[in-house]
C-alpha cells in the first residue's frame, strides 16, 4: 500500500494490489453496492455528505474505508471535504467486465424489488446529511 505523507492523505492500494477477494468481498455489501452505484451514475467525485445512507455515521466511515482499502474508491481530501471517485479504469484493467457486470445485476435487481419504481426516485435521490466517509 501507499504510505501517506500527512494525516490528509490515505492510503490506497496501487493498481497492482487490488486484489480479486477484496473487491468482491466489498460490493457485498448491500450499503456499499449503494455507494458504488451512486458513483458510476454521477461518473464525478462526491463527497462523503453526498450520500444518505441507513447508517450511523461510523458506520459510513467504514463502509467507505473498506471500499478504499479493496482498491474501489479513490478518497482524496479538498479543503474539508473528502472526494470519493470510483476507480473504473484500475477495475476494468484488471478485471474487464466486473465491475460493469456487478451494476448491471444490481439494476436488475433492484428493478424486480421495485417492479412499479415507487421507490426510485425517493431512494436514489440524495438528502442533505452529514457522513464522515
Amino acid at each position: 500500500m501507499t504510505t501517506p505523507a500527512s494525516p490528509r492523505l490515505l492510503e490506497h492500494p496501487a493498481r497492482e494490489e487490488i486484489g480479486l477477494e477484496p473487491v468482491l468481498h466489498a460490493l457485498s455489501d448491500a450499503v456499499r453496492l449503494r455507494i458504488v452505484r451512486e458513483l458510476a451514475a454521477a461518473e464525478t467525485e462526491l463527497s462523503c455528505s453526498y450520500f444518505v445512507l441507513p447508517v450511523t455515521k461510523s458506520t459510513t466511515t467504514h463502509h467507505f474505508r473498506v471500499l478504499r482499502e479493496a482498491g474501489v474508491i479513490r478518497q482524496d481530501y479538498r479543503g474539508t471535504a473528502k472526494l470519493n471517485s470510483l476507480r473504473r479504469a484500475d477495475l476494468d484493467a484488471l478485471f474487464p467486465g466486473l465491475l460493469d457486470t456487478v451494476l448491471a445485476a444490481a439494476e436488475a435487481q433492484s428493478a424486480r424489488r421495485d417492479p412499479a419504481g415507487t421507490r426510485g426516485a425517493a431512494a436514489a435521490a440524495p438528502v442533505t446529511a452529514t457522513a464522515s466517509g
